[in-house]
């Protein structure tokens, strides 16, 4: 992290609070974007970057909001491995699918051009499905599913990682936390969104507790003996790796692995980019990246009616179960992210903690961009 004088960062806690604070939404997107701009990338691209952190930490994802717009600086302006002013080009389609190249531009811009692409096919022949190569992070994979939801469509997500998860009985992994989003419309705003690493959690959320001087749940990670551990560096810096989604083998951690590599199969592999372990440490921004991601949509209209009807009757089935315990009620995909993006409305705001206010004012200051502001 860029590091900034003593009295800016005290200026920042004076400003937003010696606990953090809440900043208004367009605040963010502000200052994500200045960022953005000031580290090289256009304005339209860091304004595409800037709307899927915001979103991220809107829904509760702090681990890929504004917590890493430090890595997107560090790639376009430090080390150049990615060209923030590069639009993705359009390799080969057919009426249903498309192969894009994104140039190795931002993960975002690559990615809203493809979704889009595949929710104009799903509209035209029922179903688009668009993979991209040459790619950098995309943020939270629920993003691009959710536009597909707000055409009426179901959407699909799907993004390839370098390989920090520990493959079951190896000491090593191949593949990374490669999350999957699959997002289905119910009635009005009522919509399932399903976002989830194949990993017991997203590195990010590692990354999050380190921030905080915190330890993590033992089960989480494990070091670069294959020990469990519940130091977020063990895991961060020292070879040490997350756990597929399980965890152990006795716990069924083969079935994370296997998504995992499920994931691999629809990215790397189907679009002739970088998988497993050719995948370029996230750590090390040496050599372009060269992500691969997948977009699916699918008009649920070419199937059977009342879609909607029957995916909300689903989900409150889910809701009205009789609960273990009173004050912890049964939610869907999608249920907490809701919960959260209310909680930000009623506060004017997203609530940052005091050490991502830090990281805000030394980043504004290496870039000489205005820092945020509070509510």
């Amino acid at each position: 992290m860029m590091h900034a004088s003593l009295h800016v960062i005290e200026e920042g806690k004076r400003r937003l609070g010696a606990g953090g604070g809440q900043v208004e939404v367009n605040e963010v997107l502000r200052f994500i974007e200045e960022c953005m701009v000031a580290s090289g990338a256009s304005k339209p691209n860091a304004a595409s970057l800037a709307r899927v952190l915001v979103a991220a930490d809107t829904r509760g994802h702090y681990s890929h909001g504004l917590q890493r717009l430090d890595l997107y600086v560090c790639e376009v302006k430090v080390n150049r491995s990615c060209d923030g002013v590069v639009k993705p080009i359009l390799v080969k389609e057919t009426d249903c699918t498309a192969l894009v190249d994104g140039c190795n531009g931002l993960g975002p811009v690559v990615s809203e051009y493809s979704m889009k692409l595949a929710i104009t096919k799903a509209k035209k022949s029922g179903i688009g499905w668009v993979v991209a190569r040459g790619s950098n992070h995309y943020g939270i994979a629920g993003y691009y599913s959710m536009k597909a939801v707000e055409e009426g469509l179901l959407g699909m997500s799907f993004t390839n990682a370098c390989s920090g998860v520990a493959a079951t009985r190896g000491k090593k992994g191949v593949v990374g936390t490669n999350p999957i989003s699959v997002a289905a419309p119910g009635k009005g705003d009522d919509s399932f969104v399903l976002d989830m690493a194949t990993s017991v959690v997203a590195s990010g959320k590692v990354e999050v507790a380190e921030m905080k001087e915190e330890s993590i749940p033992i089960g989480w990670g494990v070091d670069k003996n294959g020990e469990d551990t519940s130091s977020p560096w063990e895991v961060l810096h020292n070879e040490g790796w997350l756990l597929p989604l399980g965890g152990s083998e006795l716990l069924s951690g083969y079935k994370g692995f296997g998504l995992g590599m499920m994931v691999e199969v629809f990215c790397g592999i189907l679009s002739g980019g970088h998988y497993g372990q050719n995948i370029r440490d996230w750590r090390k921004s040496d050599r372009e990246a060269d992500l691969s991601h997948c977009f699916v949509a699918i008009d649920p209209q070419v199937f059977a009616p009342g879609f909607k009807d029957r995916m909300s009757s689903l989900m409150e089935q889910c809701r009205n179960l009789e609960l273990v315990d009173e004050g912890k009620p049964v939610l869907t995909a999608g249920d907490p992210e809701r919960q959260h993006m209310s909680l930000a409305e009623s506060q004017g705001g997203i609530t940052y903690h005091i050490n991502q206010i830090k990281q805000s004012w030394q980043l504004a200051q290496y870039l000489g961009v205005t820092p945020m502001t509070s509510v």
